[in-house]
């Protein structure tokens, strides 16, 4: 029996092997599909350490690429490299060929094609999102596709949340985060152009940064009891050093007192005010 496989095999067309199924001649087709059958029942054959199994698990790798090439063309032009998706299935071609047990008496592209398939939706369920959402939006996203066609014809108008979160047994916030993950599916890039102009502003330029002084609106209101707390002239220093942004030898000038005292008074009310706001904190 594994003689006359492994003859069969050998004499297979190599031409059959670059042209997917669905595009080769009817004669060529079964030529393919008893030579790849001749091998996986070979392949069934051998035993585990036999030198041979690897070249012909190769060989029928080989023989079924086009249909894993044929498989992953279904789903180009939902944002991923055609590349990618050929490695995608080509993977689920090799689980196939690995997995296949040639004595169950079913044919292994009824095996194989179920297999590729799903390994191709699992690539774009888990690692075809730029921004990672848990799997049961994604899983929500899908249904909210499915029932929106549907429940537009029964109602004849554009469904809302709550159609659709009646229909689906779910609630309306539910179906609120389904419909916004779908944007999470692509991200747009910050350098991408703002106006539409290739050499024109980016979108990161349109970005508003830090504002410091927004930020610093809780530590103002916390500070203003504790600030009128300090003497008058203390008051005036702290204005002047930190709002006017003078250096203590402008405030000495100003005050007509030497820098060392400004020194001191300084250095004294920002140790009360220190103190003082780590008691308000603790509170």
């Amino acid at each position: 029996m594994t003689v006359t496989a492994h003859r069969a095999a050998r004499k297979t067309p190599k031409t059959s092997t670059s042209i997917p199924a669905q595009r080769t001649g009817r004669s060529d087709h079964r030529e393919t599909e008893a030579a790849a059958q001749a091998l996986l029942t070979l392949l069934a054959d051998l035993p585990e350490r036999s030198p041979d199994r690897e070249r012909v698990r190769a060989r029928l790798i080989e023989l079924y690429i086009p249909l894993a090439e044929y498989l992953a063309r279904r789903f180009r032009n939902r944002g991923e490299q055609f590349d990618d998706l050929v490695q995608v299935a080509n993977l689920g071609l090799i689980k196939s060929v690995d997995g296949y047990d040639p004595t169950r008496g079913a044919a292994f592209t009824s095996y194989a094609i179920p297999m590729i398939v799903g390994e191709l939706k699992r690539h774009f369920r888990d690692k075809g999102w730029d921004v990672r959402v848990p799997r049961r939006l994604q899983e929500l996203r899908l249904e909210i596709s499915k029932v929106t066609d549907d429940l537009a014809q029964e109602l004849g108008r554009s469904p809302t949340v709550t159609d659709l979160a009646e229909r689906l047994g779910v609630g309306e916030e539910e179906i609120i985060e389904g419909i916004e993950s779908g944007h999470a599916y692509r991200a747009l890039s910050i350098n991408a152009p703002a106006t539409g102009e290739e050499n024109g502003m980016e979108l990161a330029e349109l970005l508003g940064g830090v504002d410091r002084d927004l930020e610093a609106v809780d530590d103002r209101q916390t500070l203003r009891p504790l600030i009128i707390q300090l003497p008058a002239r203390e008051q005036r220093i702290l204005a002047m050093r930190f709002a006017g942004n003078l250096t203590q030898t402008q405030i000495a000038e100003k005050l007509g007192i030497s820098q060392m005292h400004v020194s001191r008074l300084l250095a004294h009310a920002l140790t009360f005010l220190r103190e003082h706001l780590a008691e308000t904190v603790q509170r």
